[in-house]
């Protein structure tokens, strides 16, 4: 408990007593000096409260408050300190006594508070540097009648406002999103970053529903700030995709997500204020790597495939092999049709061709490619069909159905000879010692998305080795 000059002495600095102007209760009687009391177990109740180490002094330089955190941190006790003159010979050093105590009073005389920093000396002997912020203390005629000075170790202080500083940099000067979710998962607080990759401003963002910023990815971060808020903080980063709302449409952007619960340093118990989320936008990295991955499994099933064609006693089965190493994880379907009557120049191309199947995955079970093609029978093939187009541009064809019902993308996939479940086509010519062959045709359903232009590099890569196992076959058959 803090203790005061007013036990035994004259307590200047503590609240005006009823007594000292010679007022008692309404009757006269005690009731003044009760009152008293109660003022005086307040302020002792205030300074014990407090966080910050407090100590007083009259006009004549005399301790006249000493409240538990001072206590703690000198190891002097209220009992030990209060009626004590100045801090020489027990708080401070004798040398330095003179020049703290001047820097402590001369508050008495300037406006405002003082700063300063300086040592002072624990009951055991050791010496704590402190900061201390000291004002002057008023009596009834303005004039001043003490000094009050509150002090801290330095180090806390600098924690202090290390974390002031750190939160204000955060929310100003981050280069990654910062923000912070109530308990209701809305937001409270956002920095600049993270209103630039919201699509909208800082302070329209705020209170908002997460649905209503985010347009896909919604669940899985409420799902993790509700985890947050009940576990914990998880140990690793999160990586997470979302689609943002812009003017321009919807973006989709890969989130790499840290996450901290913060609850309030002044309840007994932790009671959760919210969620600390931190991210930041690594939709660049992750795409490339997982090109990167692609281009790696891409690279591997060719080479297999090479290795695999050559053990092939059948060029026109090697052909196939090709075809079913480059359908894994590329496409649904594949088939390859030659073109009938052999090979023909770039000049021929020109002219209409007809293609006949040789070639084809199976439509329903999974399973090598079957081989056909042996009675010659052209493909009924309508004008405009991409595989025509393909033959007769020498180059890759992209065929989407579009943005159609099921039944009429049905239709426009059984129109052109195709699996029924088709939605996605890409076609590559065959070209082998400047003829064309052929066309190779990889296609994907509803469930894949649509052929891009690095996916109709593979599959001119395919073709290559696709269309020189043909060759080989037709050589050897004329042989």
């Amino acid at each position: 408990m803090s203790a005061s000059r007013r036990s035994g002495t004259t307590d200047e600095l503590g609240p005006d007593e009823p007594e000292r102007d010679g007022r008692g209760g309404p009757d006269g009687s005690a009731a003044g000096a009760e009152g008293s009391a109660g003022g005086s177990d307040l302020l002792a109740a205030l300074l014990d409260g407090m966080d910050a180490a407090l100590c007083a002094f009259d006009a004549d330089g005399v301790v006249t408050h000493w409240n538990r955190e001072a206590e703690r941190i000198l190891g002097w006790s209220a009992a030990e300190a209060v009626g004590r003159h100045g801090f020489a010979g027990w708080a401070v050093r004798e040398a330095d006594a003179e020049e703290v105590e001047g820097r402590l009073m001369s508050a008495m005389r300037a406006p405002g508070r003082q700063v300063h920093e300086f040592a002072l000396l624990t009951k055991d002997g050791g010496r704590v540097l402190v900061r201390t912020q000291s004002a002057a203390v008023r009596g009834p005629e303005g004039k001043p009648a003490g000094v009050y000075c509150a002090f801290s170790e330095v180090h806390t202080q600098i924690d202090l406002e290390r974390s002031i500083a750190l939160s204000e940099a955060l929310f100003e000067d981050a280069s990654w999103g910062v923000v912070l979710v109530d308990v209701d998962l809305r937001p409270a607080v956002v920095n600049a970053h993270a209103a630039r990759a919201l699509g909208i401003g800082r302070t329209s963002v705020l209170g908002r529903p997460l649905g209503d910023l985010l347009a896909q990815g919604v669940e899985e971060l409420e799902s993790a700030l509700t985890h947050v808020l009940a576990e914990g903080a998880p140990p690793a980063p999160a990586e997470i995709w979302v689609s943002v709302r812009t003017p321009e449409g919807e973006r989709r952007r890969c989130w790499r997500c840290g996450f901290v619960r913060l609850a309030s340093p002044l309840a007994e118990e932790p009671v959760p204020l919210g969620v600390g989320w931190i991210f930041q936008d690594v939709t660049e990295a992750k795409q490339g790597e997982q090109e990167a991955a692609l281009l790696r499994f891409r690279t591997n099933q060719l080479h297999r495939a090479a290795r695999a064609a050559a053990e092939c006693e059948d060029a026109a089965e090697a052909a196939t092999v090709h075809l079913d190493f480059a359908l894994a994880g590329f496409a649904d379907h594949a088939l390859i049709d030659r073109v009938a009557g052999g090979a023909v120049r770039d000049a021929e191309a020109a002219e209409p061709v007809r293609l006949v199947r040789v070639a084809v995955t199976p439509s329903g079970a999974p399973g090598p490619s079957l081989l056909g093609g042996e009675a010659g029978l052209p493909v009924r093939y309508g004008e405009g069909h991409p595989a025509l187009q393909c033959v007769a541009r020498t180059g890759s064809v992209r065929a989407d159905a579009g943005n159609v019902p099921s039944d009429r993308a049905r239709e426009w996939a059984v129109g052109r000879q195709w699996p029924a479940d088709t939605v996605h086509a890409l076609c590559a010519v065959l070209r082998s010692r400047g003829r064309t062959l052929g066309v190779v045709t990889f296609l994907r359903g509803a469930g894949r998305s649509a052929f891009e232009r690095a996916d109709a590099v593979y599959a001119e890569d395919v073709a290559v080795r696709i269309a020189s196992a043909l060759d080989l076959a037709a050589a050897v058959g004329r042989e």
